[in-house]
Parts: structure tokens; sequence; C-alpha cells
């Protein structure tokens, strides 16, 4: 990795009982959970949403692996790296859910179940986050749940895996 996808990485492990490591990356601006508009995304901060992923992957025997990054490049180097590491993704890209042919690409040569997840639901938003490239390459998608998606989407990964 580049020394700037070092500093974007944190790890939490959840166990070791051989059930898989699941990749949960966060996009642009979820740095700022807990302080960014939250109004719109609670005051839930990204540690705390780590916690949750951890917690909910636990509970199912996966470890998890949390990337997040306001660099697309950074995205794209752990979607790549999940293909020998991981066995499922939750994705939430923000921002880049509504641009980013690389990420759908990335997702779709990795061939690994991955959910698309948006603390808001971005059908009641602005018209241009009502369209992803990502959804049609994921699993499934899961939208307007805060950040109790996560571990909606680790539960469903969870059952598929």
């Amino acid at each position: 990795m580049t020394e700037h996808a070092t500093e974007s990485v944190r790890t939490g492990t959840g166990t070791t009982a051989g059930r898989g490591t699941i990749l949960v990356i966060n996009g642009p601006n979820l740095n700022l959970l807990g302080t960014r508009e939250p109004e719109k995304y609670g005051t839930s901060t990204l540690a705390d949403v780590e916690r949750l992923a951890a917690d909910a992957a636990k509970a199912h025997g996966f470890d998890v692996e949390c990337v997040q990054s306001n660099h697309e490049g950074v995205l794209l180097d752990a979607i790549h790296a999940a293909r020998t590491n991981a066995v499922g993704i939750v994705l939430n890209a923000g921002a880049y859910t509504h641009t980013s042919v690389a990420l759908r690409d990335a997702l779709a040569a990795v061939q690994l179940p991955a959910v698309e997840v948006h603390i808001t639901n971005v059908h009641q938003r602005e018209e241009f986050r009502h369209h992803s490239f990502l959804s049609p390459v994921c699993a499934a998608v899961i939208v307007g749940a805060g950040v109790f998606g996560y571990k909606l989407a680790i539960d469903y990964l969870a059952d598929v895996l």
C-alpha cells in the first residue's frame, strides 16, 4: 500500500473463528461522521460505525477490516486487495457512488458479494443521488437505516456466505 493508504486504513478485529474477513469501506467525508450534518447523518462517529461492524461480524464468526479514505485510488486498492483477503464487502462509497465507474468495475472484477450502504435515504435527497453506479454489481443495497445499515449489511453477508 502507499503511504497515504496506510494512513487511511483502520483495522478492527472481530474474532478468529475462521469464517473469514469482511471488508468495510467508507468513502469521502465519512471520516467526519458525528460532526458532519448530524441532522442527516446522526451523531455516531466513524469509530462507532467500525465498532458496530466489528461486533456484528464477530457475532457471526467473521473478522472485519475497516478502510476509510477520501481518495478514490485508496478505495480501489482496498477492493482489489479484498480479492485475496476477504470473503465479502460492505461499501459506503459516499459521493463516489454517483460518479465512479472505476469502483463499479473493481467490485465486478473481484467477484465477492458486496452490499452498498447509505446512512441516509438517497432517494429522498437531491436527484443526482438517485443513481448509483455500484448497485448493479452489488448483492444488496441498504439505504436510510442510519448506521444500523452496516449491521444489516453484515447480517446479510453472514447469511449468504
